[in-house]
């Protein structure tokens, strides 16, 4: 398998100083971060560490929730997932403290009990989720 890479490119002091987060893999895109920006309700047009942590973890657990789907006798037709990936104080510093998984799911041949026992099954077999298993990951999946 690849390894994938970004990079950040950053100048000045926490408070004052801003960066640049490129995603060097794939080329999409080059993005702004800023500590005062990160800890503002008003993200105002930049991205952060945790913005980038659930755009990874609902990806990730999109793509296992339907491999497991798959595996357990549905299709699934549709997936909508959101990832809520809360930062709070820390001694020293910060830390992440909880992500919220929010699944609503059109899926053929799994009934709720099914489709819930492969959604839980998901969250523990996601890469993604493994490498957070220091941070409280709570599922709430439901299909509509």
């Amino acid at each position: 398998m690849p390894t994938r890479t970004a990079r950040t490119a950053w100048n000045g002091t926490l408070e004052k100083g801003s960066g640049q987060v490129e995603l060097t893999s794939s080329g999409v895109g080059t993005f702004e971060v800023s500590f005062p920006k990160r800890a503002a309700e008003d993200a105002g047009g930049t991205t952060s560490p945790e913005e980038l942590i659930a755009a990874a973890h609902s990806s990730c657990y999109a793509m296992q929730l339907s491999a497991l789907i798959g595996e357990a006798g549905g299709t699934p037709q549709s997936l909508d997932i959101r990832a809520d990936v809360s930062l709070g104080p820390d001694d020293p510093g910060f830390k992440l403290t909880g992500i919220v998984l929010t699944v609503r799911a059109e899926v053929d041949g799994l009934d709720a009990a099914g489709f819930a026992r492969v959604a839980q099954a998901a969250k523990e077999s996601c890469p993604v989720s493994k490498a957070l298993t220091g941070v409280a990951i709570t599922l709430d999946a439901a299909l509509e």
